[in-house]
Parts: structure tokens; sequence; C-alpha cells
């Protein structure tokens, strides 16, 4: 069965975004730039895939499926990009944003759990949870796994990791992977 993986990264005080969407904040080295193109190229954007040496048309590694709020998809369509993730299946969680005319594109305004349950019991790699907070916050019972970069700032105020209901939910470190420059990955899965 595939997993829902919240990849995602976050500030040392749990942002992962700013109050505007903002991610410029995290000033990612080089290392994990690299890092990120070789273990989790499917989470580069197509349109900037071939500037690490990716090809556009590459088979995905971890994921074929993405999910996301509106927050995450409207910078893409801001900067005229309708399909970031061309390589992927997108679903974008929306009750406002019109149908685009793209095949690997469906925005969706039902019931984010039930897609995913839906979408886990179909053949294919895993799905990524691409943000934000508030539709994390509505699938945390469904993510089976974390994979967080987190990044050695303190943001302030912004997008949290996961807003909803208090409702406790226990992972288990299971790898981590630390960067010369502070950065850290950590794996996660669900207890």
């Amino acid at each position: 069965m595939r997993k829902l993986v919240y990849y995602v990264g976050v500030s040392l005080d749990g942002v992962i975004a700013g109050p505007q969407g903002q991610a410029d904040f995290f000033g990612m080295s080089d290392e994990i730039v690299a890092w990120i193109a070789e273990r989790y190229p499917d989470t580069l954007p197509t349109h900037l895939r071939e500037h690490f040496g990716l090809p556009l048309d590459g088979p995905n590694v971890e994921f074929d499926a993405v999910v996301m709020g509106r927050g995450t998809y409207e910078p893409g369509l801001a900067i005229g990009v309708e399909s970031p993730y061309n390589h992927l299946k997108q679903y974008v969680f929306s009750n406002t944003l019109a149908p685009v005319d793209n095949p690997q594109v469906d925005i969706v305004s039902g019931d984010p759990v039930e897609l995913v349950r839906r979408l886990k019991k179909e053949e294919g790699k895993d799905i990524w949870l691409c943000g934000g907070g508030s539709l994390a916050g509505q699938l945390v019972d469904e993510i089976d796994q974390l994979v967080l970069k987190s990044y050695p700032v303190i943001a302030g105020a912004g997008i949290p990791l996961f807003s909803g209901e208090f409702s406790p939910a226990r992972f288990t470190v299971t790898e981590r992977r630390e960067f010369a420059s502070g950065e850290r990955v950590t794996w996660l899965d669900r207890a």
C-alpha cells in the first residue's frame, strides 16, 4: 500500500513558510540542495529540474503523486506555472480556485482524508504531502511518514508545520542526516 509522506522544510520554531508564504529565509546550503536533487528529485519543480541536471521526463524515484493546499500551489501560479510538478499527478485542495486545463492537476474541493485514503489503495509510488500546515492538520491521521528538513533559523511567525485540533500522534525517529551547515533531515515513521 502507498504511504502518505509529509516531506517539508521547517524552521527551529516549527514554521514551514512565512506569513505571506515566504520560504527564502531557510537559506538552503549547496550541500542540502545537491542532496535533495539526488535523494528526492521528485520534489523539485518541473521547470527547475534541468537546472539541477535532471531530465524533465526522468523516472520518479519516491513519489508519483503530490497533495497540497491552495497556499502551496499559488506561488507557482503567480509566476505562470499552473503545473509545478508536471512529472507528478497533483491534487490541489481549494474551494476557491478554478479548474486548470492540465491533466496532471486536479483542483479538489472535497474531503482530503477521503481522497488520500483512495489514493493509498491505488497502485503506485508514495504520495507526497507538500503542504501546507492546515492541510497537514486535516491529514495528520493519514500521515505514515514525516521527512523533516530542519533549518537552523527561527522564523518568529508564519505557517506552522501542523494547524488544527489538538490530536497527539506518535512517530518514531528512524534515521537522521546532519549537514555541515547545521541543516538536518529526520525521518519519522508513525509509531
